[in-house]
């Protein structure tokens, strides 16, 4: 069944509007991000010197690092300023009866 793959992660209640909440599953720590464009999901490591994205600044669909300021592209993990170069990984995610679920597969 394609609803396996999908995860319970965070009630939207919970987010931090306009902001980074942090979100555990599974022992893994993640970044979710309320955006006017939509609520997206990422590791909360920074792919360089490994800083916790949740302590970032979020700007649009923009995540700079509290640790070197390198940036990513929340949507699609690419690194956007140095001195990241390696992306971040981004989980599809969907709202579902208010809670927000991630694809875990």
């Amino acid at each position: 069944m394609d609803d396996d793959r999908w995860r319970d992660l965070i009630a939207v209640a919970r987010l931090d509007r306009g902001d980074v909440t942090p979100a555990l599953l599974e022992g893994r720590r993640l970044a979710v991000y309320d955006t006017p464009g939509g609520i997206h999901v990422t590791s909360a490591r920074c792919s360089h010197g490994g800083a916790d994205l949740c302590d970032g600044y979020l700007d649009g669909f923009r995540i700079e690092c509290p640790l070197h300021q390198g940036c990513f592209d929340i949507r699609t993990g690419e690194a956007t300023g140095r001195p990241a170069t390696r992306p971040i990984r981004v989980y599809a995610c969907r709202v579902v009866d208010g809670i927000v679920q991630i694809d875990w597969t």
